[in-house]
């Protein structure tokens, strides 16, 4: 994720990597995707933190177990774009 973000020239974006899922579990946001040759990923979802708060959660529906869906929309980077013009 590191490299991505580097390759991306992301500069005000955190990404934090996680590979093990530590984070992703203390989240509340793994799911298991054995159905689609997976295993344990992160359910996509994106946060507005400041300092330390999380002012605002962006979940695609649908989150479960073994989904077969992969929505994207809500974490959409210009539907997070548009919450941060208007709060």
């Amino acid at each position: 994720m590191n490299a991505w973000a580097k390759q991306q020239k992301i500069k005000k974006v955190k990404v934090i990597p996680d590979g093990s899922c530590q984070f992703t579990s203390g989240m509340h946001m793994s799911v298991g995707k054995d159905n689609l040759g997976f295993g344990i990923r992160s359910w996509r979802y994106a946060c507005i933190v400041n300092n330390g708060k999380i002012e605002k959660w962006f979940v695609e529906p649908g989150k479960c177990w073994d989904a077969n869906e992969d929505p994207y929309g809500e974490t959409a980077p210009e539907n997070i774009l548009e919450w941060l013009k208007n709060n």
